[in-house]
């Protein structure tokens, strides 16, 4: 019911915003998104360039984290990847995903899969707490934001309060995950290699470069003529803010694009323009992929001896 009512509250904010935008704004923007994507297919070809970088390395990541219990082929990861995102659309934040990778292992190593899925996504929200944090503190102390929260004495106070609550709820409520008490858990941490930690980590500082810069060229196609520095950071902020709201995956761009539409009101971008990026976003970066992940559905076959 907390994300339906997410879903609908995000839903009518967008409606409410861009409903008010004036005949001759949106006939200039249908202009502009004709210009922009539907006669240069270099401008397409760039995006799915962005796209296929992004998700290269995401199946890098699964790949470099699950040779740890078995060696797979890099084929078999993107199978894997693809196949377990498409499964996870109409789950919860995307908790489909860590069931959906199992089931390509062996029962006696389903556990430890679902461990190692969860690392890489830890892995992924680290960065998204380290660069978000930055993006925050700038859209605070820039802009004159009319909520108790950020108030200047309490700023601090609920930022770490914030941290505290997303991370420990989502990570460190559980005395324990499937059957693994924590224990178990840090051990089997423990006996992962540091070189493929390492990796895991870079392989996420590489993904969350390439979407957050493909957000930012978007915004560039449709003519936001606002400073880089600017921009990069409040979209920092945003992918923070949309990372602890409860959604389902096949509505991420309608929370992403609600958070967006508030915080690029500050610097003056068309409320339509936001909304378009925001879905352009997930259609490349999750629609298109689930779409070929729909194949390897299709034809999986369950793992047997």
């Amino acid at each position: 019911m907390v994300k339906l009512a997410i879903v609908i509250g995000a839903f009518y904010f967008i409606y409410h915003k861009t409903v008010h935008n004036n005949q001759l704004a949106l006939a200039d923007f249908i202009t502009q998104l004709e210009k922009t994507l539907f006669t240069d297919y270099k401008v397409v070809f760039i995006l799915l360039i962005f796209t296929i970088f992004n998700w290269f390395f995401e199946i890098l990541k699964w790949q470099n984290l699950v040779q740890t219990i078995q060696k797979i082929s890099f084929l078999q990861a993107l199978k894997q990847s693809l196949g377990s995102l498409t499964a996870s659309l109409f789950t919860p934040n995307r908790v489909g995903e860590y069931g959906a990778k199992a089931i390509y292992f062996y029962k006696t190593k389903r556990k430890k899969v679902m461990l190692l899925n969860l690392i890489g996504h830890f892995s992924q929200m680290i960065m998204t707490l380290l660069f978000g944090i930055v993006g925050l503190i700038f859209f605070k102390l820039n802009y004159d934001i009319h909520f108790p929260i950020f108030r200047a004495r309490r700023f601090v106070y609920y930022l770490a309060l914030f941290i505290v609550v997303a991370f420990g709820g989502r990570f460190f409520i559980s005395k324990k995950i499937r059957g693994f008490y924590w224990s178990k858990i840090i051990s089997f941490i423990h006996q992962i290699p540091k070189l493929i930690i390492f990796k895991t980590l870079l392989f996420s500082l590489i993904r969350y470069i390439i979407f957050s810069h493909q957000f930012y060229y978007l915004l560039y196609l449709f003519g936001v003529e606002v400073e880089y520095s600017v921009v990069i950071k409040l979209i920092f902020a945003i992918y923070l803010i949309a990372s602890i709201i409860p959604s389902l995956p096949m509505f991420d761009w309608l929370i992403k694009g609600s958070i967006a539409v508030f915080v690029f009101s500050f610097i003056g971008v068309n409320e339509l323009i936001v909304v378009t990026v925001t879905t352009l976003m997930w259609l490349f970066n999750f629609g298109l992929p689930a779409i070929i992940g729909s194949y390897f559905v299709l034809n999986f076959r369950f793992v047997t001896k």
